[in-house]
């Protein structure tokens, strides 16, 4: 079983920037597909970024393509999510997220940290 922790959320204002950090334990951190995920109250977590740590080419969803970027330091076991160009509808709790099988169906999620952009 993989543990995920999440760091980096805060308060930012439209327009800044945040960088989100995923540290992984467990498992071997290499050889994994690894995503970040958002989540607004009462609606579905919804995925704004993935690739797997063997270097593959990032995907995004169109919402924040050229503003997001998913990059990953294997030797610490750690992923990241720099957030750029910030708007308040990107207000949520991000969670990093370790694909088990061939989908997104049933991953291991972090607990999740705190994005607020105030306009």
């Amino acid at each position: 079983q993989v543990q995920l922790a999440e760091s980096g959320g805060g308060l930012v204002q439209a327009g800044g920037s945040l960088r989100l950090s995923c540290v992984a334990s467990g498992g071997t951190f290499s050889m994994n597909v690894m995503g970040w995920f958002r989540q607004v109250r009462g609606k579905e977590r919804t995925f704004v970024a993935g690739f797997t740590t063997l270097g593959s080419r990032p995907y995004y969803p169109n919402s924040v393509k050229g503003r997001f970027t998913i990059s990953s330091d294997n030797a610490k076991n750690t992923i990241y999510l720099q957030m750029s160009s910030l708007q308040p509808e990107d207000t949520a709790i991000y969670y990093c997220a370790r694909r088990r099988g061939s989908g997104w169906e049933d991953p291991d999620w972090g607990q999740g940290t705190q994005v607020t952009v105030s306009s």
